[in-house]
């Protein structure tokens, strides 16, 4: 069976204070390059599961090292265009105990804010693709994107290739004369798994509910497309412990993992991407629900013990995790 995983979106380059220094002490960054779904791709790769990114970059050296680091992760870049304009920036402080971790974006007029309708042959990616993820995070940059978003999900469907959505709502990206309701609905409507929390939901189209069931149920009601609504429920005692719970909905039924007590997290940037990865490898690979949303927890937890924003665990890893097998132990 064909498990070949699309991800859609921008990468940008990642800049972090070394340890847990402030902004303002700060002599010197780390760089790395990531992005939402593009974390997505190279998680589903440690799986075991074949994945391509399809963005835009800079035609230059930054954007060279972007591509290079997609392939490391086992990514296929074929489909990556190139352009004329920057490299997006994000700036990351880790925040400790009672101190919050602290982002600021640097992304304005990015290479792949400039990205329009009819640059990628959506045709040509899908051939063999059994999947399509996209995120909230790229209709939110400009309406070139929102664009290429909806085209890329029209091409998915007309293929009959399952299309999923992290409908993460970011009110500062909006930015462009548009907000999440008038662009939103029409790419959710073909969506098949969504990812998404009562404020999401309320805030991209205008459904709310006093539990996440009762608002998943009005969900499937206006989009009738969707087969699964899924969130994390996060209790953050502190920058640094966080305990973590994953709520699935299928329809019928709402499940839930066991939860996961995290004292001493290394990073928490990517933990839904991680989430979103186990997710699409447990559909993918045929586990009953109440084992994908197990799977999607403990591959999130990981997450967190990792630097960086990619999940760069093994399936088998995390199926231990589930198991509680090998947990903090020395493997040798």
């Amino acid at each position: 069976m064909n498990k070949k995983v699309i991800t859609f979106g921008e990468i940008m380059l990642r800049l972090s204070t070394p340890g847990f220094a402030r902004f303002t002490q700060a002599e010197s960054f780390k760089a790395l390059y990531a992005g939402s779904e593009a974390n997505v791709a190279a998680s589903l790769s440690h799986f075991g599961i074949p994945t391509a990114h399809v963005t835009r970059f800079p035609e230059n050296d930054l954007g060279k090292a972007a591509t290079q680091t997609l392939k490391r992760y086992g990514v296929d870049t074929r489909y990556i265009v190139y352009g004329d304009e920057r490299m997006g920036l994000y700036f990351l402080e880790n925040g400790s105990m009672q101190r919050a971790s602290r982002i600021v974006y640097d992304r304005f007029n990015s290479a792949f804010a400039h990205i329009k309708p009819g640059m990628i042959d959506w045709t040509e990616v899908l051939k063999d693709a059994a999947w399509f993820h996209w995120t909230g995070i790229t209709p939110a940059i400009s309406q070139g994107a929102a664009d290429v978003c909806k085209e890329a999900i029209a091409a998915a469907r007309k293929m009959n290739i399952t299309i999923s959505g992290d409908i993460n709502y970011r009110r500062n990206l909006w930015q462009y004369g548009k907000t999440a309701r008038d662009i939103m609905p029409a790419l959710i409507e073909s969506t098949n798994v969504i990812i998404a929390g009562i404020t999401d939901m309320e805030n991209c189209v205008g459904i709310s509910g006093a539990t996440f069931e009762e608002a998943c149920k009005a969900f499937k009601q206006a989009y009738p497309s969707t087969t699964k609504i899924s969130t994390t429920l996060r209790d953050s005692i502190s920058s640094s412990h966080n305990r973590l719970t994953g709520l699935l909905w299928n329809g019928k039924e709402l499940l839930q993992s066991q939860e996961y007590d995290m004292p001493n997290i290394v990073d928490r940037v990517g933990g839904g991407d991680a989430y979103m990865a186990g997710l699409i490898y447990g559909i993918l690979t045929s586990k009953t629900d109440a084992a994908t949303v197990e799977f999607a927890t403990a591959a999130s937890v990981l997450k967190h013990s990792i630097e960086g924003d990619v999940n760069l665990v093994t399936a088998d890893e995390v199926e231990q995790l589930v198991k509680g097998e090998n947990v903090g132990k020395l493997l040798r």
